[in-house]
């Protein structure tokens, strides 16, 4: 919650300061889009501003390593209690007295070697006691296992640094919270600070460092790009064939009330349901072989370029047609000169949906029984809380799926350049 604010102060932020530089410094008056008095849902007056993408990505990483304590990033924010502390309790016996006695912390990172603390037991019934524990761990004290009195003879603690406590209560005192369990013992956790333990979230050196190791090493038998290749080897084939069936399919529905009115109840009843969801009939028919991987994947690209197609076919502007018939084209001419051109564009918007959900699918899909593959990877090391290598994987799924729809784009842009034109 705390990094979402900070997210959103600074976007807000920098949106106020990029536009006073765009309206005083940056922006020419005299270019086409400066002259536009409507811009509201004009896409060409809308185009991306690269400095808040660049900022916007730099931000994301300055947050992630300030809440790691990256070395790469200048300012942190408060990291976990490492060092000495001390705390008081008041252990009350059964006649009623009370004595105090003090347990002194040392609070340590995981894996790092720390001297062990030695305290003086102290005069009174209570003796002091001399613990170890870990950051962002709690640790449970059994105070009375040198006292003179124990908890078996009706002995219990009544309140920490001063503050009464009672079984199933907590305390925060500047040592940290302080909880007294049903037991009677004490559960104590240093405080953690604002920063995230490298178990739920590594600092950017790390991943990079394992990204560097898994791709001079490899990673359960395959190198990575290895693991890259056949994710992306098996996007491809899915989607593939499911625009080869899809198109045609999506051309009949728009041109013929039969296929249309035959077909359309299955693609609408198919087009809702989660790909995800049709993996364990696709184990039963196919195995958890490449087959059913790549019969998955085409399912999910199929419903989309039949739907892609199909608005394509419908979205024809009619005076074209009827223009095309009064030059005396044939059905065949107007299909090919006049139909297919001006579908294109909606066929190669539903390829990018096509493809984004296929390369999610595929993850999904290799988590299931996959020798090799992105998914794969990324399940073996969460079975074995390597967060850094699920990190790494999320990544460069996010980086490829971004770099395939870029290739879309430039795919569209070189096929398609009539798109938006009358």
């Amino acid at each position: 919650m705390i990094i979402l604010i900070v997210y959103i102060a600074i976007f807000t932020a920098f949106f106020f300061i990029l536009r006073a530089l765009t309206e005083k410094v940056f922006t020419k008056k005299d270019d086409f889009t400066s002259l536009k008095t409507v811009t509201f849902g004009d896409e060409s007056a809308v185009k991306p501003n690269r400095w808040a993408s660049v900022v916007s990505i730099v931000t994301l990483f300055l947050l992630w390593g300030a809440f790691t304590g990256s070395k790469w990033v200048p300012i942190h924010a408060p990291g976990p209690f490492i060092g000495d502390t001390s705390f008081v309790y008041t252990m009350q016996a059964a006649d009623g007295s009370t004595d105090d006695a003090t347990v002194f912390v040392r609070v340590a990172k995981r894996g790092e070697t720390v001297e062990k603390m030695a305290a003086e037991p102290g005069d009174g019934f209570a003796k002091n006691d001399a613990v170890d524990a870990l950051a962002w761990r709690s640790k449970l004290i059994v105070m009375d296992s040198n006292d003179d009195i124990k908890r078996s003879d009706g002995a219990k603690i009544i309140a920490i640094d001063g503050q009464p406590i009672s079984p199933g209560q907590a305390v925060f005192t500047d040592a940290g919270r302080v909880a007294l369990t049903s037991k009677g013992t004490i559960n104590y956790a240093a405080p953690s600070g604002m920063q995230m333990e490298p178990v739920w979230l590594p600092p950017p050196e790390t991943v990079v460092a394992r990204f560097g190791e898994i791709s001079r090493e490899g990673y359960q038998n395959f190198t990575l790009w290895q693991h890259l290749f056949w994710s992306l080897l098996r996007v491809v084939a899915g989607f593939a064939i499911g625009a080869l069936v899809g198109i045609p399919l999506g051309y009949a529905m728009g041109l013929s009330d039969y296929f249309r009115g035959w077909f359309d109840p299955i693609v609408e009843f198919m087009r809702p349901v989660p790909p995800l969801a049709l993996i364990p009939l696709v184990i039963i028919w196919a195995g958890i072989g490449e087959t059913g991987k790549i019969i998955l994947l085409f399912l999910a690209a199929l419903w989309i370029m039949a739907i892609a197609a199909r608005a394509g076919v419908s979205g024809v502007n009619i005076s074209k047609v009827h223009a095309a018939y009064s030059l005396g084209a044939s059905k065949w001419q107007i299909l090919r000169h006049v139909i297919v051109p001006n579908s294109l564009p909606e066929i190669f918007t539903g390829a990018r949906v096509a493809m984004g959900v296929c390369w999610g699918t595929v993850v999904a899909a290799e988590l299931v029984a996959a020798e090799k593959g992105a998914g794969m990877m990324i399940m073996v090391a969460s079975r074995f809380q390597l967060t850094d290598i699920v990190i790494m994987g999320i990544i460069l799924i996010g980086v490829i799926g971004y770099g395939i729809d870029i290739l879309m784009r430039k795919l569209e842009t070189a096929l398609v350049p009539w798109k938006g034109r009358s």
